[in-house]
């Protein structure tokens, strides 16, 4: 089975692409995942030449699809004049090794192409570790394919020397750096971490946008900010977190911050690289979900972005959804339904401005009913609603005493419940109250 995907590129390093299609996978999931594959090609620079799809209930443990399959592909390679094999899952460190040998071309995986954008796009100091950090983690375990060429891997008489001691050092310089970047990245942190206690202090709320890539985040900043944050209707155009005072229609200050988007099939390692820059999403007061409405998948979308807070422990925020694009909608149909089905959710179009008002006042109401600030004295074995304080609230500030925990926060209305019980009073009357 053969499809298509038509892309035009700047740079014309052409490309093929590969998916492989399991019995239980959905053919429109499986289309719509080699289509994006296809525009993040385009978006690191590349033209897609051809997609080519096998169907197989799993992947072959040497060549992730047949050997037969991956032999009649280097063929066709050879014809159209393709210089890069890009795979629509991650490989294992084999699987790149045996394929190389068959295409004698470039073949990169859907992590490795993803890491490439970002490496790209990195612009800021924090950006370029967090990038470095995920590649050389991605490195490590494929090393020893580097060093097949020595023929030193297979053990035996004249395997042993220099190209079993060099893989070696280069373990150990690759691990070595990975230490340092983890060090230099947890300052980096610790820099964040101060900096959220400044904003803390103003006691401005704290709103993040959040989504899928190329949804619309940056371009709703700036027209919510009068900024000139780079948006561009590409996969990942923003990377670097971008933070933004805005004053809401009655006066209240919040800071509005844009955060890079996710994505299905996000590798774990970038998450892990990025969560420096992604407590921006965890500490935030409210999040704004941003999502492409005018997009076919749009509900698998919402379930990708939910997956990736659930990783970052942010899932349970306050949240509005905002459906955005809806100057691409033909249906207004499908408008209405969403606004049914997510209660409280608002539709926009940051790129005309449509709905705004509307989204607006959402926060507005979002906010006020969400900064109840209270003194609480929780029991000390009481942890659990400790760290779901920290998680969907705002710990102002925190003491540990012999028996019991003192502490300050903002909280949201589905926790008063909780803990009205721990509430203390302050100057004859009850802390709690709206801030």
């Amino acid at each position: 089975m053969k499809a298509t995907v038509s892309t035009s590129a700047p740079v014309n390093e052409r490309t093929l692409l590969i998916g492989l299609e399991r019995p239980d996978d959905s053919k429109w999931d499986h289309a719509e995942s080699l289509q994006e594959l296809g525009e993040l090609v385009k978006s690191a620079g590349g033209e897609v030449v051809d997609t080519q799809i096998q169907r197989r209930h799993s992947p072959t443990a040497p060549f992730y699809i047949g050997k037969g399959k991956a032999e009649e592909l280097a063929l066709l390679c050879g014809k159209e004049r393709v210089g890069t094999v890009i795979f629509n899952d991650e490989l294992s460190p084999a699987q790149s090794r045996n394929l190389e040998k068959v295409f004698a071309r470039k073949i990169l995986d859907r992590t490795q192409l993803i890491l490439d954008i970002f490496a790209q796009r990195a612009k800021s100091r924090e950006g370029k570790l967090q990038i470095e950090l995920a590649q050389l983690q991605y490195l490590l375990p494929r090393l020893t394919g580097m060093w097949t060429h020595l023929s030193r891997q297979s053990g035996g008489i004249g395997t042993r020397g220099p190209g079993e001691t060099q893989l070696e050092v280069d373990r150990r310089r690759v691990q070595e750096k990975i230490a340092r970047l983890t060090r230099e990245l947890g300052e980096v942190r610790q820099h964040r971490s101060t900096q959220r206690q400044g904003r803390m202090r103003q006691h401005w709320p704290i709103v993040s946008l959040v989504g899928y890539t190329n949804a619309g985040k940056s371009t709703l900043l700036n027209r919510m900010t009068s900024s000139e944050v780079y948006a561009a209707d590409k996969l990942f155009a923003t990377l670097d977190p971008t933070t933004r005072q805005f004053t809401l229609p009655n006066k209240q200050k919040i800071l509005l911050t844009d955060t890079v988007g996710f994505l299905k099939q996000l590798p774990h390692h970038l998450i892990e690289s990025f969560k420096a820059t992604l407590e921006e999403t965890a500490e935030a007061d409210l999040l704004l979900h941003v999502v492409d409405l005018s997009h076919p998948l749009f509900e698998q979308q919402m379930t990708a972005v939910q997956e990736v807070l659930e990783e970052l422990n942010a899932w349970g925020k306050q949240m509005i959804v905002v459906f955005n694009k809806i100057d691409r909608v033909e249906n207004p149909a499908l408008i209405e339904q969403v606004l049914r089905d997510h209660p409280g959710s608002v539709a926009i179009s940051a790129a005309t401005g449509e709905g705004l008002p509307e989204l607006f006042s959402e926060i507005e109401t979002r906010l006020k009913a969400w900064r109840m600030r209270v003194k609480l004295v929780l029991p000390n074995h009481l942890t659990a609603l400790l760290a779901e304080l920290h998680r969907v609230g705002r710990v102002l500030d925190v003491s540990y005493r012999d028996d019991d925990i003192a502490l300050t926060a903002h909280i949201p209305p589905q926790l008063q419940g909780k803990v009205g019980q721990y509430v203390v009073e302050e100057d004859g009357g009850v802390a709690g109250r709206a801030a």
